[in-house]
């Protein structure tokens, strides 16, 4: 497969930007049920804010996302950053809210796999390419907010 991450990080870049200037209303869905979040990290290393979109499925209040990397088989470093620092911040369409990472086990971890392979169907893929256990991430919220399952697309 040739090498297009140049291509991924140009993409996510200019997602960034159209969410983040259309506060949310732009940019966190597609059709056929696929949500986008912004994920705001703490680099693990530089201490910088890190932000990037994430495709998402609500699991009641959580947000739930997979570290696949686009099954590379190196981990992305948003999971890096949420193992050093688990509190985030989260943007989903107009809501924006502090979470706390977990990474999901047992059988949350397999009915989760489920709803996330229901709406991306490239994630099978990624987990027989990336060689390695993709974990599969649940943000909860901290601040009260339930906001996961309450914004519509569009």
């Amino acid at each position: 497969m040739p090498n297009i991450r140049w291509l991924l990080a140009f993409i996510t870049a200019t997602h960034r930007w159209v969410y983040q200037k259309t506060g949310g209303r732009i940019g966190g869905w597609l059709p056929g049920g696929k949500r986008f979040l912004l994920l705001t990290t703490v680099g693990r290393k530089s201490g910088k804010r890190r932000v990037l979109p994430l495709l998402y499925v609500p699991d009641g209040d959580s947000y739930v996302v997979a570290a696949s990397n686009a099954g590379d088989p190196k981990p992305p470093a948003w999971w890096l950053n949420l193992q050093a620092q688990s509190t985030a911040r989260v943007r989903a369409d107009t809501t924006e809210l502090e979470v706390e990472a977990r990474r999901a086990e047992g059988a949350e971890l397999e009915r989760l796999w489920e709803k996330l392979e229901s709406v991306y169907s490239f994630y099978p893929d990624y987990r027989e390419r990336a060689g390695r256990d993709i974990p599969v991430i649940v943000l909860e919220p901290t601040s009260g907010a339930s906001a996961a399952g309450s914004g519509e697309a569009g």
